[in-house]
């Protein structure tokens, strides 16, 4: 039976392609227009709250309030924002190289496997806000490098994990292909291993974007350098500016959103045959 689809086909060769990109445009608006809608709803419905409700702005501010902070603040936010954005992505890069460097030699020796995660798993428990403070003693106040070891140190768990996972998973076929061959474990690793593991590599890389931002924010919250959003929101909020406290919290929200959608862009680059 032939379908409208090859029907169109037939009268026009580049009608596919016109149905492919309508199918895709039909589908961004389905994926964005949801939240788009409960956002705005929920914008509304909390810009009444306070306004009917007169709630104190010291308890939750105005969407618009915290709007028009962020516009009048817009220069400073963006400055701040671009010094915390550099420790989250020096921190990222760090952190995600040594997780997968260290998922790679756990896949490769099964010792090291069985003694890494235990590891793994402790460096996760450390919490950030008894650890930033440490590391700001360790060092000269005037450095960037412990909020940037905060991040790497956040980041390489969800790395480093899903990494492992990923390695892990192969296919007997093709290692019974890659021994006939009589190819080497780090060859075996980077032929095979490395490339099926993308997907899981990148999902790690997913989690860790957005929590870089968050160990970076919360980093500077603990002293040294005040050139970034984490010590900005803590200086309005200690001066009972809470709209602007709020503007400098929306400036971090805006920037992890940046550090997903660049991940989940590489992602996309890095593995085509996943979003066909």
């Amino acid at each position: 039976m032939t379908t409208a689809i090859d029907k169109i086909a037939a009268a026009d060769p580049t009608a596919p392609v016109a149905v492919g990109r309508g199918r895709r445009s039909r589908g961004l608006v389905r994926g964005l227009l949801p939240p788009l809608v409960v956002g705005v709803g929920g914008l509304a419905v909390w810009e009444l709250t306070v306004k009917v409700g007169k709630v104190a702005p010291f308890i939750l501010p105005a969407p618009s309030a915290i709007w028009e902070q962020f516009w009048l603040s817009r220069s400073v936010i963006w400055q701040t924002g671009l010094a915390t954005g550099a420790n989250a992505l020096v921190g990222l890069i760090a952190g995600a190289l040594v997780g997968i460097l260290a998922a790679m030699a756990a896949s490769r020796f099964r010792l090291l496997g069985e003694v890494s995660i235990p590891v793994a798993a402790a460096l996760n428990a450390l919490p950030i806000i008894a650890l930033a403070p440490i590391l700001n003693n360790m060092f000269d106040s005037t450095s960037s490098i412990p909020r940037r070891v905060v991040v790497s140190i956040v980041v390489f768990f969800p790395v480093f994990i899903n990494t492992l996972r990923g390695l892990r998973e192969v296919d007997p076929t093709h290692r019974e292909l890659m021994d006939s061959y009589a190819a080497s474990g780090w060859t075996f690793t980077r032929l095979v291993r490395l490339p099926g593991a993308l997907p899981f590599v990148f999902t790690g890389l997913r989690q860790a974007s957005s929590l870089a931002v968050i160990a970076a924010v919360v980093a500077e919250y603990f002293g040294g350098l005040q050139d970034g959003l984490g010590s900005r929101i803590t200086s309005a909020a200690s001066n009972t500016a809470y709209p602007r406290a709020w503007a400098f919290v929306v400036g971090a929200c805006v920037l992890g959103l940046v550090f997903y959608a660049v991940a989940l862009g590489l992602e996309r680059l890095a593995t085509p045959w996943r979003s066909r």
